[in-house]
């Protein structure tokens, strides 16, 4: 059966977008109007290498069985949608438009699964340790989450590696890591059967015969997503320097005794907030793949672009370690980088900025 899916944010989210096209499903991509009508003229392009394959290839939405369309957020009827993706990058969601859309998506009731890399606060409150610490100050304006119920927000890790061509058009996506979504679970066992159905039939997806990359894969726990932070916490945001940002790969493979230190901490940071050891990815796998990550990360091309805001899940990590009485150093150290860099785009910008203002895909 088909299901209709609401995604928000067009750019990241056309990747998962995609992968429920291919499977026979219907989407709809939330996002500007400029873009919006672009989608519904020419569809949208995700370029995908395939295993042993040398080049890309693109995977065009008009070719695909489900239906895609893109709207604005005062356009879209909630009462079409089996699910919500939240795919937009955190400083969006004070938007006004998606704001209000927010309220309607939350009085709605509907299950939302984020790929965000910044957890929305919702899905943290389900973690005991995590549910009455002092978390507000890592977002950009907390409130946008008060009225979701935390048992209907789930968190997808944003694993794959994808941007946007910046001599493309915005309906372009290029997949530069095609590693797979890890989903946790939601609190209601029958949006966990919608997402194994989801996985089941994305999983049965081929082209041309071959296998298709970036899968959907759902877990019972609800800590596997958090095996993402120890990587942006030793890879992204060290791609923010007092100087011109550096690839993931440099920040990782600079030092890699330090980055290992990094790693690890974070980790143990997520098995004392309930983290099973083999929730987490190994640090010889992430080091191994991040060999390939040539560029810097969205949150440094973001702030070396002059954005005031960017998601923080560094300064979440620093919140809950200096909470759990665990600090580290080099977090802090990390944290004090990326304000100051963002404090500086504030001056630039000559006022204290609206907080929100777009920024790249990941």
């Amino acid at each position: 059966m088909a299901r209709n899916i609401l995604i928000l944010g067009a750019s990241y989210g056309s990747l998962l977008a995609t992968k429920l096209l291919m499977a026979g499903h219907n989407v709809t991509l939330v996002c500007r109007k400029q873009t919006a009508e672009i989608i519904n003229r020419d569809g949208t392009e995700v370029r995908i290498k395939l295993r042993d394959e040398a080049t890309h290839r693109p995977i065009f939405s008009r070719d695909l069985p489900g239906i895609l369309d893109a709207a604005e957020p005062a356009g879209v009827d909630l009462a079409r949608y089996d699910l919500v993706g939240l795919a937009m990058q955190e400083p969006q969601y004070v938007d006004h438009a998606i704001r209000l859309l927010m309220i309607e998506i939350a009085e709605a009731k509907l299950p939302c699964l984020s790929i965000m890399n910044m957890p929305p606060l919702p899905y943290l409150r389900r973690i005991p340790a995590l549910a009455n610490m002092e978390l507000d100050e890592a977002y950009t304006n907390a409130a946008v989450w008060e009225r979701f119920e935390p048992g209907l927000v789930s968190l997808c890790s944003p694993d794959p590696q994808a941007f946007r061509p910046p001599e493309e058009a915005a309906n372009v996506l290029h997949v530069g890591l095609p590693t797979n979504f890890k989903a946790a679970s939601f609190a209601d066992e029958k949006h966990n059967l919608l997402l194994r159905e989801l996985e089941a039939d994305i999983d049965a997806v081929k082209l041309d015969g071959q296998d298709v990359p970036v899968k959907l894969k759902v877990f019972d726990s609800m800590f596997v997503p958090l095996a993402k932070w120890s990587m942006l916490l030793t890879g992204n945001y060290r791609c923010i320097t007092q100087q011109e940002p550096q690839s993931i790969r440099d920040a990782v493979h600079g030092d890699i005794g330090l980055s290992q230190s990094i790693y690890d901490h974070v980790d143990a940071i997520a098995q004392r907030l309930g983290a099973d050891p083999t929730d987490q990815v190994p640090f010889e796998k992430y080091a191994k793949a991040a060999e390939s990550l040539l560029k810097p990360s969205s949150a440094a091309r973001a702030v070396a672009g002059g954005a005031p805001c960017i998601e923080r899940v560094d300064l979440l990590v620093k919140l809950i370690s200096h909470q759990l009485g665990v600090p580290n150093a080099e977090i802090d150290r990390t944290v004090q980088i990326v304000n100051q860099k963002l404090n500086e785009s504030v001056v630039a910008n000559g006022s204290d900025a609206s907080r929100g203002a777009p920024v790249p895909a990941k």
